[in-house]
């Protein structure tokens, strides 16, 4: 049954020119042409082969890493779990998968950027929210991620989680050194600059 699964992933999510996983839409009986951070779910459970791995790793580095962490979509919809937004779970997805094929910088870059943006809004506002702005807008700072139904939540119970577990994995001054610079992107600008942070103060 895992290996039908699995070849039935490959059938209907993969795409080797594209590099990527793509949600399947089941209502339409088509593959989906928006890429997503779902890409990486079959890195994280162990069904990509070393060379879609690898695919996934450049599309994803290329594509879905921002200045802030790694981006939940590619789409500016207004909606929450849209750009520029993201998200814990997310990052802890993306960052676990990446590690378990070997894609260890990446793993890495995703990791620090995220711990810095967490840290930044932390040392401004004192707190920890449940999303985040990946990107900075017209050169403003945002205090945390936007859209959806309701309100930015303070807490939060993810973010908490998925912080603190990293800054015990890896000493707090080496964080803060942060990841490599941001991939070349078309669509970015020079307010897309990575947000520097203190994730000392998360300590």
């Amino acid at each position: 049954m895992a290996q039908s699964r699995r070849c039935a992933i490959d059938e209907l999510c993969w795409d080797h020119e594209l590099g990527a996983y793509f949600d399947y839409d089941w209502v339409r009986d088509q593959r989906s042409p928006h890429l997503t951070a779902a890409t990486v779910a079959p890195l994280f459970v162990g069904i990509a082969s070393p060379a879609q791995a690898t695919a996934v790793a450049e599309t994803s580095r290329n594509q879905l890493l921002a200045p802030g962490g790694f981006a939940t979509t590619l789409e500016p919809s207004g909606e929450q779990w849209d750009r520029p937004n993201g998200w814990a779970p997310i990052q802890w997805l993306a960052v676990n998968a990446f590690e378990c094929t070997g894609q260890s910088s990446l793993a890495a870059a995703i990791r620090s950027r995220w711990l810095r943006t967490v840290g930044e809004i932390y040392r401004h506002e004192h707190k920890v929210v449940e999303k985040y702005a990946l990107r900075e807008t017209a050169g403003q700072r945002t205090s945390g991620g936007g859209g959806g139904e309701y309100p930015l939540q303070d807490g939060f119970g993810w973010t908490n989680g998925v912080t603190r577990n990293w800054l015990n994995e890896k000493p707090a001054h080496d964080v803060t050194a942060g990841g490599a610079a941001p991939p070349p992107d078309s669509e970015d600008t020079e307010s897309d600059k990575p947000m520097a942070a203190s994730a000392q103060k998360q300590r």
